[in-house]
């Protein structure tokens, strides 16, 4: 446990000082919280904002960082420690969380200080959403470095993946306003189910089954990674 919390620490104080994350996981939502003032609704934006974050950490810098690791043995010298190499790979997932819960206060604080949105009406489900949103994405994010050779092409895949995901799925812009051919596409998604469960914690409407897609996809893609993942 005291290795897997020094290794987290380490992992958030990179992503802290890394200007691409802070810039996509913090500034780039409340520029597009900015952009919306004054529209009808705003509070509906903020559950899509906070799932936008996690996707960010989850499917685009994740995949990278565990590449790069990989790439340069860094895996495989830990095996030679008595710090196993699923450590480092946990302590991953915590730093995603931690900075993920840092971009989400953030912006949620501006939208609730700054524009009047209400709180959550059922923050337990917001709580259990937002937790299943960050397992779910980081666990795609193992799968995607698993399958990508090379640290690059790791990033290269991840922004492929991200990029129509936070928009299709209605995490960037509300699916509302989408043609209903990408509205359809959207559905299938899985970020989709997060934003719908992040958006029943927030407005209080069912969000079961989307938790249970959600539990289900991080159970999948966990043991997907599991197999398909090299160490070297």
């Amino acid at each position: 446990m005291k290795a897997l919390t020094q290794l987290s620490m380490a992992e958030i104080r990179l992503l802290a000082r890394d200007p691409g994350t802070l810039f996509f996981m913090i500034a780039f939502p409340l520029m597009l919280l900015i952009l919306h003032t004054g529209s009808d609704g705003i509070g509906r934006l903020l559950p899509g904002y906070v799932a936008m974050i996690l996707a960010i950490g989850g499917l685009s810098a994740l995949p990278g960082i565990v590449a790069t690791y990989r790439e340069r043995k860094v895996l495989r010298r830990l095996a030679t420690t008595p710090v196993a190499p699923v450590t480092l790979l946990a302590a991953q997932v915590g730093a995603q969380i931690v900075m993920g819960a840092v971009g989400a206060v953030i912006v949620v604080g501006a939208g609730v200080l700054g524009y009047g949105v209400e709180l959550p009406a059922q923050p337990a489900v917001l709580a259990a959403a937002f937790l299943l949103c960050a397992s779910m994405v980081c666990a795609l994010g193992f799968v995607i470095a698993a399958l990508a050779p090379r640290a690059r092409v790791a990033e290269l895949f991840g922004l492929l993946i991200m990029f129509p995901m936070i928009f299709l799925s209605g995490a960037a812009v509300p699916r509302e306003g989408l043609p209903e051919g990408l509205r359809a596409i959207g559905g299938y998604l899985p970020l989709t189910q997060a934003v719908t469960a992040l958006d029943g914690g927030w407005s209080g409407s069912p969000a079961g089954l989307p938790l249970l897609v959600m539990a289900g996809i991080t159970v999948a893609g966990t043991a997907a990674a599991a197999v398909l993942f090299r160490w070297e």
